[in-house]
């Protein structure tokens, strides 16, 4: 992958020819091949990643009896650095919502004034988000998102915007989520920098997409408790509306958690709290809950502070770089959880055991979808896909910040898939990276991020999501939840080009 990514920034300055155009529409048709297969007749990603990479590959000119080597070997480069990773933080999603981990969280920062709770719930969805894909903190989100509703009798976006744009701010800007680890895997970006950057990054974009822009989204559809998430809080259609979300301190039939107590206090009642699983006997403490979850960021970002401050040449360097990197940081926060989330909690050696297999099933898809992107990638780079969009941007005077961000932009739009579109357009944008500065290729990686989530729409399951839970129609989701993405998208463009031109 390294070498066909120079090999193509050595002839990204040569002279245009017609194999420049043929790969350009190639790759044109093979992205609308993707787009096709996806979302008119809804085959899986998988599958028609790869098809779309077969006739890339072919169309581009590479020979027949490479062009399945040349996937394999993009395949295999991304899930052999991230597919480890996923795999990790999945194991450790598991834990923490099984535990009640997650729901002592949420007892604890409802906690307070109800003018605090937009602040609060877009805090909830960054602590809760780091470990969790989007689509699992959405559903274990949704629910207490609707509790405080309707214990607030405010409008549902108030409170559902900032927690929303927690989550997507993780998932498109911080590892260990799937589409930043594999940006930094095909780019070759330091994952400490990229962390601590995107953090840098995330949280003024959280703000203004979250509770700012939840004021505005709150006037704009001034819908209260609704949707399929009310079901799960014990709700009942008649309180779709702010002044109908009367009923303070309801319980859900069957559930073990609450986020909050009765009134504006947000104070759960004494003992109704209990851990999500029934086979556990306690649950973990605020504290212990979120050293556990931050541990993997710390380390991470412990090592990428040796990397910019410490001579390689001093002895305790190596250490730290081997405690900071991905793997072991997550899988030290793994043996962690399975203390404070496992035994620590009740949960015997089998259980545990039965959990962390579980964890594992849920991510098999994601897996392959983050797999076969690589291998589009990777087709696209072989076939010259790459050089020729190289040519055009040095010629466009185009910097590769904003050429990343505009591909993941296009490939976000056209397939509805933030994870996609990143590994795409990092792989589309390669030849051009490969002379930058360790924390210009990270802001590179954020740029590609922010681009991958862009205006969210109907082919995006989010959408669905989304509209589903809160009781939406199609055109309430897009003036909230399409806007919030397309606000983070270009929140996340002018932040990492603001850092881009001063660091």
């Amino acid at each position: 992958m390294a070498g066909a990514a120079l090999a193509a920034a050595d002839t990204a300055s040569s002279p245009w020819t017609g194999h420049d155009t043929q790969v350009l529409v190639v790759a044109a048709i093979g992205i609308a091949i993707v787009v096709l297969l996806i979302v008119w007749i809804k085959m899986h990603a998988f599958l028609a990643l790869t098809i779309g990479a077969l006739f890339v590959g072919i169309g581009s000119g590479i020979a027949l009896n490479k062009v399945t080597t040349s996937y394999e070997t993009g395949v295999g480069g991304v899930l052999g650095y991230v597919g480890i990773l996923i795999a990790l933080g999945a194991m450790l999603g598991k834990l923490l919502a099984d535990s009640g981990g997650a729901d002592k969280v949420v007892e604890t920062l409802l906690r307070g004034r109800p003018a605090t709770l937009p602040w609060k719930m877009a805090l909830i969805a960054g602590i809760i988000g780091i470990p969790m894909f989007f689509e699992i903190g959405l559903v274990l989100l949704i629910p207490v998102v609707m509790l405080a509703v309707r214990r607030s009798n405010g409008p549902a976006m108030r409170l559902g915007i900032p927690a929303l744009a927690g989550l997507s701010v993780l998932h498109g800007f911080i590892p260990p989520h799937p589409g930043p680890l594999a940006a930094i895997g095909i780019l070759h970006a330091n994952v400490g920098i990229t962390l601590a950057l995107g953090l840098l990054v995330a949280i003024p974009t959280v703000i203004v997409a979250g509770p700012l822009f939840g004021n505005l989204a709150a006037r704009m559809v001034p819908i209260g408790a609704a949707g399929a998430a009310l079901a799960v809080t014990g709700g009942t259609t008649a309180e779709a509306s702010p002044s109908a979300a009367r009923t303070p301190g309801a319980r859900t039939p069957g559930a073990r958690t609450t986020a909050g107590g009765s009134g504006g206090s947000g104070k759960a009642p004494a003992g109704e709290t209990r851990a999500q699983d029934p086979d556990a006997t306690r649950t973990p403490s605020f504290a212990i809950t979120l050293v556990t979850l931050l541990s993997p960021l710390v380390l991470m970002l412990i090592k990428a502070a040796a990397d910019v401050w410490m001579a390689k040449t001093n002895p305790v360097h190596p250490l730290l770089d081997f405690i900071g990197d991905p793997v072991v940081a997550l899988t030290v926060a793994v043996l962690l959880a399975m203390v404070t989330f496992g035994t620590g909690v009740g949960f015997s050696a089998q259980v545990l055991t039965k959990k962390i297999g579980q964890s594992l099933l849920p991510i098999v898809g994601v897996m392959l979808i983050v797999g076969a992107g690589g291998g589009f990638k990777q087709v696209l780079v072989d076939g010259g896909t790459g050089t020729a969009i190289a040519k055009i941007a040095i010629a466009a005077s185009l910097s590769v910040l904003l050429l990343g961000w505009i591909v993941a932009v296009l490939i976000r739009l056209a397939t509805g898939s933030a994870t996609v579109a990143t590994v795409t357009a990092a792989g589309i944008i390669a030849p051009l990276a490969g002379g930058l500065s360790p924390v210009h290729l990270s802001l590179v990686v954020l740029a590609v991020g922010a681009g991958s989530l862009f205006f969210s729409h109907v082919n995006d399951a989010g959408f669905w999501l989304v509209k589903e839970y809160f009781g939406l129609t199609v055109g309430q989701t897009i003036k909230t939840w399409s806007v919030m993405e397309t606000i983070i998208s270009v929140m996340g463009l002018l932040l990492t080009w603001l850092l881009f031109t001063i660091l």
